[in-house]
């Protein structure tokens, strides 16, 4: 019986109808023994559809030792004034502001893999720094500073990284889902087993910090084998072109002055007048580091499981996340109110739940807008502006504070809700109730 050739016109036919059975990718021994063997293509395909989470991890590791500072800060609480802990807590956003600007840029420039890796490398020597601060006020605050400055250079190129993997794998409009989830989750875990620590461990200034050094350690490799998009070609940007190729015309568009720029404050502006803010107000007893934690994590978690239903919101509405994101802030802030007034720890968890919502209502529809308005050219620039506005709200715990100290501190949490009733009002100027479609255009 005579052997079939294989010709060159033969392995044609297989590349372009690689669902005959001929070129389903089996090697001789499965032939043999009748074995399918996936395909090279195949293979790059299941590794495309999970590439997105080398960068998330991360943007989860890097925002895990931004955030567990949240309940560190109880062990310094004896030593240093109320006022130097909530500064401490927001002072790495003077370090993170503008390392986003810049490294958005320099992401652009050398790729986003060398910038990570880079800010990975100082987030462990960030935590290393407050390790062996011996708890003074200055070293402690060098040490946050150097972890902002991490996170700048983390949280802007890795949103950009992980939107491009899911683009690759054919996931268009789920990176800023999945950038949103693995920020919150380090931002969430970070502080709720270092409230662990600090509640029942020894050392718990040296062993937290410890666990960070050590995530970071396992993070390097993951990140170092992470495939890197080729960067865009110059010329015109096709995906921005109603808004011109520079970023500046996207940052001066309608929607983003309307839209983005009032409400982004108020992401981690509600974020943190709960999970920083009113562990302070309310008192937790014996339980101050654990019960910071939680609320930590109940603030989050809120933040990471509300953002399917976001999504759905945009489905039917642009401006309908950003709308009940704002009004969750106003009905978070006047429980906030009341939590205080009262003490109740109930009423602290259940306000953590409604400005948890509100933070991930914000935080995934801020950045899907930004990057809907951004193309591939000016998408690591305009993420950065995003979470630059997004850090402002690191503040309003500070301001709480001061101003609570003038004032009665539920006042002050009434009062924040009237700004936040301004910021609502803009999201009508961004999408008039008689225009306001599906696309947000």
């Amino acid at each position: 019986m005579s052997t079939p050739k294989i010709t060159a016109s033969s392995h044609r036919r297989a590349a372009v109808h690689p669902r005959r059975p001929h070129a389903r990718g089996k090697t001789r021994s499965a032939g043999r023994f009748g074995v399918a063997v996936p395909s090279s293509a195949q293979t790059s395909a299941a590794v495309a559809r999970t590439a997105w989470m080398r960068p998330a991890i991360a943007v989860f590791t890097v925002g895990w030792g931004a955030n567990m500072f949240a309940s560190v800060l109880q062990v310094y609480r004896g030593s240093l004034s109320a006022f130097q802990v909530n500064a401490l807590f927001g002072a790495y956003a003077l370090g993170l502001i503008p390392a986003l600007v810049i490294m958005a840029r320099v992401s652009d420039r050398l790729g986003r893999r060398r910038v990570l890796l880079a800010a990975l490398l100082l987030s462990a020597f960030g935590s290393a720094v407050i390790l062996f601060s011996a708890g003074a006020f200055g070293t402690i605050l060098a040490g946050r500073i150097l972890v902002g400055v991490s996170a700048g250079s983390a949280f802007g190129p890795g949103t950009a990284w992980i939107k491009e993997l899911s683009d690759t794998a054919r996931a268009a409009g789920a990176g800023a889902r999945r950038s949103a989830i693995s920020l919150t989750a380090g931002f969430a875990l970070g502080p709720l087993l270092s409230g662990v620590i600090v509640q029942w461990m020894p050392s718990p200034q040296i062993t937290a910090y410890l666990v960070h050094i050590a995530l970071v350690a396992l993070t390097l490799p993951v990140v170092w084998r992470a495939p890197e998009p080729a960067p865009p070609a110059a010329g015109r940007d096709t995906r921005s072109s109603h808004h011109g190729d520079g970023p500046m015309n996207v940052l001066t568009s309608r929607l983003f002055l309307t839209a983005v720029l009032p409400t982004a404050p108020w992401v981690f502006g509600a974020a943190t007048v709960s999970l920083a803010a009113l562990p302070v107000l309310v008192p937790l007893g014996d339980y101050g580091a654990v019960g910071g934690g939680v609320v930590a994590a109940v603030t989050l978690g809120s933040g990471i499981a509300v953002q399917p239903w976001a999504r759905r919101l945009g489905r039917r509405s642009a401006a309908g996340p950003f709308r009940t994101g704002m009004a969750s802030v106003i009905a978070g802030l006047l429980a906030a109110a009341l939590t205080v007034a009262t003490g109740s720890p109930v009423l602290l968890l259940a306000t953590a739940v409604v400005l948890g919502s509100a933070y991930g209502l914000l935080l995934v529809s801020g950045l899907q807008l930004a990057q809907s308005l951004a193309g591939p050219r000016t998408i690591s620039t305009v993420i950065a502006v995003f979470y630059s506005l997004t850090y402002v709200g690191f503040a309003f715990p500070v301001l709480v504070q001061v101003l609570g100290n003038l004032w009665n501190p539920v006042a002050v949490l009434a009062a924040g809700s009237a700004l936040a009733v301004a910021a609502l009002v803009t999201t009508f100027l961004a999408w008039p109730l008689r225009r306001a479609t599906r696309t947000g255009s």
